[in-house]
């Protein structure tokens, strides 16, 4: 199978989790709809486009390959914003809360905390299933060498610092097999993430993750497993 080889290099990242109330949590690996958008995006689609949107999520099958892991390297942005009379902000009990009203009240400075992976430097291998449906991969590729839009890497204001498009892995049979053909060999190992559904040799971890969207809902859900290992590079590579 053929796979894209993607880069995601940037001073700021943001592989958004479950966030709770006012914190944005991040994860170590990106999103299932956070690729989803990231290819949507280049390939300038708008959210009108549900149903597509919908599928894309569903042929995508992605791994991801830190070739330098940040580690403690993460910084949270403290927000605030000063909500006049009329203004509203949402809360995960469903009610908006306001300057005034019973038990709404809101009173202080309306705060948010956002989580950032910092000195970004990761590669992803990609490949759409099944592989003669529209878009293919040519299309994605040719998307990201000319992008529609301004790309980011998970939020606004996480814009990468090289090209995203970096080739083809022509022929690996797995997530794994392509990742290790794309490894860097400046490091022993290197920590990776990918589908279970590719295979669960080398995963030391094998957990659930809820990281689709519902995009003809525009909402959050979905599990999916994933693996998460070590991978090295293989011999005589450069």
């Amino acid at each position: 199978m053929r796979w894209m080889h993607l880069r995601l290099r940037a001073p700021l990242a943001a592989f958004g989790g479950e966030t709770i109330d006012a914190h944005g949590v991040i994860r170590d690996f990106p999103s299932q709809s956070m690729m989803t958008g990231l290819l949507a995006n280049a390939m300038g689609w708008t959210r009108a486009l549900r149903q597509e949107h919908q599928r894309l999520q569903e042929r995508i099958v992605f791994g991801v390959l830190w070739e330098h892991h940040p580690g403690l390297s993460r910084l949270t942005d403290y927000q605030t914003a000063q909500l006049t009379r009329n203004d509203r902000a949402w809360t995960t009990t469903g009610r908006p809360v306001g300057r005034q009203g019973g038990l709404a009240t809101f009173r202080g400075a309306h705060q948010r905390w956002r989580d950032y992976h910092t000195d970004v430097r990761m590669a992803v291998v990609l490949r759409l299933d099944p592989a003669d449906e529209s878009p293919a991969l040519d299309d994605v590729a040719a998307a990201f060498d000319r992008p529609a839009r301004t790309l980011f890497v998970g939020r606004k204001s996480c814009l990468p610092s090289s090209p995203i498009f970096q080739g083809w892995v022509a022929r690996a049979a797995n997530a794994r097999a392509a990742l290790r053909e794309i490894a860097p060999r400046a490091a022993s190992s290197h920590l990776a993430f990918w589908p279970e559904s590719e295979g669960t040799d080398g995963a030391y971890l094998t957990t659930d993750v809820t990281d689709e969207r519902n995009w003809l809902s525009g909402l959050h859900g979905g599990a999916r497993r994933l693996c998460e290992g070590h991978i090295a590079a293989p011999q005589g590579s450069e």
